[in-house]
């Protein structure tokens, strides 16, 4: 299979390439060149060992998209991750529609119109006001906007719209994942969002990857909710397992949500990937159905998997994980954490 790649250095596309790289597939990767490629044996033009080719260019940028327009290079299928102006979707798509013959464009379940039933699936409403064409607005219409641009230019039997939901795993470049790891690796008591029970919805990034590679296999087409089914983890087997990886003193402190809401801290943002039972947020990060994607092969690997490898990569590169920049900052201020502790109490994990 030749795969192209838009983007492929960070999270998403990273996590394709080495997918398809382990497959022995021929994959190009085309982006800006900011950031070190990861890849062994990654050269600019023909493939090197590992059977990346290289190109670079600015979607933004007039002629940004001229690396592509003169390499001769036709594909199976292209991979487009781009979360910004719609406009370089649909340019992208646009010069590729005759060179390639499925375009996945990884979208989000935040296209979704707000607030979405628990349970929803790929037929409920979406987002209002998005446009193929347009300028960068916001995080939903963006996503959308990108989605209409693909299906308009490669039409909707050879366009794949992966609706991703909470990304974690090795190269997170958000910060959830990677907070709670290294919290819990500063030790002491942790201020556990609770119930225990709480039941989360995420993928493994190369969980991910596997998929979108199967879909290019399997030449599916269409929307697809992309995360683990309901119940796959709970929030105290996230943290149990990022207390068993990373070792220390850390002694979980499970919360009741009203104490953590009554105290002002947000949901999501600062204490990453929680949100509280029974919210319009539980219902749209972690109530999803699921089946279309796990009827046409998603298999997500055990939350202690995920936590294992992504603390060992995060020890790899010393400790502090990249963050994207036009992504807010995650994590609770240690300060806020022990006054809640201090006023509430907490109880003590003993059950781990």
């Amino acid at each position: 299979m030749r795969l192209l790649v838009l983007g492929g250095t960070e999270f998403a596309g990273r996590a394709v390439v080495e997918a398809a790289l382990g497959r022995g597939w021929d994959v190009t990767v085309f982006n800006r060149g900011r950031h070190t490629v990861p890849f062994r044996g990654a050269t600019p033009g023909p493939p090197g060992p590992a059977g990346v080719r290289l190109l670079q260019g600015d979607r933004t940028a007039s002629d940004g998209l001229a690396a592509l327009a003169e390499h001769t290079g036709e594909w199976d299928a292209v991979v487009d991750t781009w979360s910004a102006a719609p406009r370089a979707v649909r340019d992208t798509a646009r010069l590729l529609r005759g060179r390639a013959e499925r375009y996945v464009y990884v979208s989000s379940c935040s296209v979704y119109a707000w607030a979405p039933s628990a349970g929803y699936g790929e037929d409920a409403p979406l987002v209002e006001g998005a446009e193929a064409g347009a300028e960068q607005t916001d995080y939903p219409r963006d996503k959308r906007g990108g989605e209409l641009a693909a299906v308009e230019e490669f039409g909707p039997d050879r366009s794949v719209l992966v609706r991703a939901g909470l990304l974690i795993g090795p190269y997170e470049n958000i910060g959830r994942l990677p907070w709670w790891l290294t919290r819990i690796a500063r030790g002491g008591p942790v201020l556990a969002p609770g119930p225990r029970d709480l039941p989360l919805q995420y993928v493994d990034i190369r969980d991910l990857a596997e998929w979108i590679l199967g879909a290019v296999e399997q030449e599916l087409s269409g929307p697809y909710n992309l995360m683990s089914p309901q119940g796959h983890a709970t929030m105290g087997e996230l943290l149990d397992a990022c207390v068993a990886t990373v070792g220390g003193d850390a002694e979980l402190r499970w919360t009741e949500p009203e104490v953590i809401l009554d105290a002002g801290i947000e949901p999501w943002t600062q204490l990453p990937v929680w949100v509280p039972p029974g919210s319009d947020m539980h219902d749209a990060l972690h109530s999803a159905d699921v089946s279309r994607a796990v009827a046409t092969g998603l298999r997500c690997r055990p939350v202690a998997e995920t936590v294992a490898d992504t603390w060992r990569w995060l020890t790899d590169i010393g400790g502090t994980a990249p963050m994207r920049p036009d992504r807010t900052s995650k994590g609770l201020d240690p300060e806020v954490e022990a006054k809640v502790l201090a006023s509430a109490g907490g109880v003590p994990d003993t059950t781990s």
